[in-house]
């Protein structure tokens, strides 16, 4: 049985983790943590929760957290998440962060695209990026993981293998997604108030997003190259999901099949990546662990299409994937 805090225990995020990890069999949670003041009862702020978790939020230091727990997830926003880790790290407590802290390797990225400086950087580029996919033999081992972006999630693990089979060119690539209004988490914001979002799709942060550099560094990784992409986010009015769409330029002729076949090879083994000849839509892989994946190949250009669930693949459930694997449970448990 292991020991679990859930820092920031407030969120969207936090909720989904919170419901995935009361299935675990190996799991207790033992503190949430918020700055609310009061410590109201966990249930209070997530009334799904009633007669499931009888815990209140606390604000807990990095030691009394430490005391309690073995594993800590992450749930603060950035610049916030590094301070609490950087002490948690000094007692061998091992972290999931679902914050941006520990996903770029360069601290100057992170300056440029978070616009402060970062906290801990003598950590970047040491630090596992949490995608079991691509990087499942280093989580095992790893005493902090970076949780991915929802974002990065949908555009990586379809451009991935077709980078590293050196089957699109790595510059060029437009990423195209919509996700759900609740990527944009439980913050009252008025582009996510109800009559500003609802009936109504519209981009934003183009060209500036925060997850642009997230893309690059790690499609960067798979193509052994340095990788570029022009990222279009938008907002449409659902509560949750993403789908993406890129645009790459092959490096010679190919195929619909020998695409769709490089990306089943790829994934024959994953559990939670499913490569399909229908064009999947985010009903699909809502309220799962799974990621949707298909292509096409359409007037000279290679054309992929995935899937999943923003709150989920694209956070709590990546997380608790990569908590099995640093624990030794069997990656699909509870998922």
């Amino acid at each position: 049985m292991t020991k679990i805090a859930i820092l920031g225990a407030t969120g969207y995020t936090a909720l989904e983790l919170i419901k995935i990890l009361l299935r675990h069999p190996d799991v207790e949670i033992v503190a949430v943590t918020s700055r609310q003041e009061g410590q109201p009862p966990v249930a209070m702020i997530h009334p799904s929760l009633t007669g499931r978790l009888d815990l209140c939020l606390e604000d807990l230091s990095p030691a009394e957290v430490a005391a309690r727990a073995e594993c800590v997830f992450s749930c603060l926003p950035h610049g916030a998440s590094a301070q609490r880790i950087i002490h948690l790290l000094d007692t061998d407590t091992r972290v999931v962060d679902f914050s941006a802290d520990y996903r770029l390797d360069d601290p100057e990225v992170f300056a440029t695209w978070y616009n402060q400086k970062h906290a801990d950087p003598d950590r970047l580029g040491k630090v596992v990026y949490g995608l079991p996919e691509l990087f499942r033999d280093r989580i095992v081992d790893a005493p902090l993981v970076a949780n991915p972006g929802c974002y990065p999630t949908g555009a990586i693990l379809p451009l991935a293998p077709l980078l590293k089979e050196g089957m699109i060119q790595p510059q060029g690539i437009i990423v195209d997604a919509k996700s759900g209004v609740s990527g944009a988490g439980r913050t009252l914001k008025l582009t996510t108030h109800y009559p500003e979002c609802n009936e109504s799709v519209s981009a934003y942060a183009l060209g500036r997003h925060r997850h642009t550099p997230e893309i690059d560094q790690i499609l960067g990784t798979a193509a052994a190259a340095p990788v570029e992409v022009i990222f279009s986010p938008h907002l449409v009015p659902m509560d949750r999901g993403i789908l993406t769409t890129t645009y790459s330029q092959p490096t010679a002729d190919v195929s619909e099949e020998k695409v769709l076949q490089t990306l089943r090879d790829f994934y024959a083994e994953e559990p939670f990546v499913r490569v399909v000849d229908h064009l999947p839509g985010t009903k699909d892989s809502v309220g799962t662990n799974f990621c949707d994946i298909t292509a096409r190949v359409i007037r000279g250009r290679v054309l992929t299409v995935s899937c999943l669930d923003n709150l989920i693949k694209g956070a709590s459930g990546a997380a608790v994937q990569n908590f099995n694997l640093m624990y030794g449970y069997s990656e699909t448990t509870a998922l």
